[in-house]
């Protein structure tokens, strides 16, 4: 079969996006395919022999770092239109680099007939051109954009903040709607975001195929020998991303300042210059007891989640939730907000602790629980990674995807 995936941000160390593209482009090579990934700005590292189509961006943030891209001078209007927006605060990626993307599918059918066109949470007006070439289209929807929306909104802190969220999503929201409903077949990652996608977009269930993420577990793994930090606390995310709900984690720290004095080290994948976390700190006054590192490569992250006594992931909503799944891999227990798709992660006093979503005094208290009951940490930890090697492997959600490309092909 040969496969054509699309990525409008392609790098491992950016986000979910690019973990995604890599694991199954590997995958789907072991298991004889020939891929193809189309991808924007950070452009990916894909395994040998998975052929890479950069496509150029001119947006605000990915010109300010670079990203390795080297878009050239402007010279049609849909440059144009994407500098502009950009640097006006619309999020309009997704839109433009389908374009740019249908172009490339349009040319490469020349000398590449492709089986099946599979596009990564970019949902952008171009893509439905690409079925006037006769392709199957799937789309893998980790989770309805709305949903960020909404977060924004409700952590907005005036009008003036709620009004640039709105603008920010003002294009894409219904762009993902209209261009969900259009795709062949649409893969999500849980059952949760299933149930959103079909409410929130009204994408058919009958479309809607459910297939978890997958860990690396050579990776993402226990480090013998490696001592745990005592009292230490790890997250990973996005802090930019309000609804990664990292405030609700200081708070709970703060709370805790004078009975149990956890450290805190947050990894972030967001922005090259994260603000939003920073300032927090500086309100909260955590007295230096947080420490600030940039997305690792895995063998890093792994190293430092195996550090770590436990893993919090205060998230209002997740449609997988792949920090909690890399922790649960390398035997940390996960204290999680029971929100999105967490509960189908973490099993709630198995491998982890599952808390009401913005219940800092809740969140507090199963922190407290974990630092102080070492057995209790050392036999969820022992669970988490067996849960994990069971239900979330890159091997299995492949085989499960190819058959989605059989049903629409």
């Amino acid at each position: 079969m040969k496969i054509c995936l699309l990525t409008y941000r392609g790098n491992m160390y950016c986000g979910g996006q690019g973990i995604y593209i890599y694991h199954l482009s590997r995958e789907f090579q072991r298991l004889g395919h020939e891929v193809h990934v189309i991808s924007g700005p950070p452009y990916p590292e894909l395994p040998e022999g998975v052929k890479l189509y950069r496509v150029k961006s001119h947006s605000a943030y990915v010109t300010k770092y670079h990203m390795g891209n080297d878009p050239g001078p402007m010279r049609n209007p849909l440059d144009l239109y994407e500098a502009a927006a950009t640097r006006l605060g619309m999020y309009s990626e997704p839109l433009t680099f389908s374009i740019r993307a249908y172009d490339a599918i349009r040319k490469l059918s020349s000398r590449i007939k492709f089986d099946v066109v599979h596009d990564n949470q970019g949902l952008g007006f171009g893509l439905p051109l690409i079925k006037r070439l006769k392709l199957p289209l799937v789309a893998t929807i980790h989770h309805p954009m709305v949903l960020d929306r909404d977060s924004d909104f409700a952590q907005a802190r005036n009008q003036i903040e709620k009004l640039r969220r709105w603008w920010f999503y003002s294009l894409y929201v219904p762009m993902q709607s209209f261009v969900g409903r259009r795709a062949d077949r649409v893969i999500t990652v849980s059952e949760c975001s299933a149930r959103e996608i079909e409410r929130r977009m009204g994408v058919s269930a009958s479309r809607i195929r459910v297939v978890y993420n997958g860990v690396d577990t050579n990776v993402f793994r226990s480090l013998d020998g490696l001592p745990k930090k005592s009292n230490s606390l790890i997250f990973v995310g996005n802090t930019e991303d309000r609804k990664k709900g990292i405030k609700y984690l200081l708070q709970a720290m703060k709370m805790l300042e004078n009975e149990c004095p956890v450290k805190l080290t947050i990894i972030d994948g967001g922005a090259p210059e994260a603000q939003y976390a920073p300032a927090l700190m500086q309100q909260i006054n955590l007295n230096g007891r947080v420490t600030f590192a940039r997305r690792l490569s895995g063998d890093d992250l792994a190293r430092w989640y195996s550090a770590a006594d436990i893993a919090v992931v205060p998230s209002m909503f997740e449609g997988f939730g792949l920090p909690a799944a890399e922790a649960m891999a390398c035997e940390v227990p996960v204290i999680a907000f029971a929100a999105g798709a967490l509960p189908e992660l973490v099993a709630d006093g198995e491998t982890g602790i599952l808390v009401p979503p913005a219940d800092v005094a809740r969140l507090a208290a199963a922190i407290k629980k974990l630092v102080e009951d070492k057995e209790l940490r050392l036999r969820m930890a022992k669970a988490a990674r067996k849960r994990v090697e069971q239900k979330f492997n890159w091997e299995t959600a492949a085989k499960q995807i190819l058959a989605v490309y059989q049903e629409v092909i």
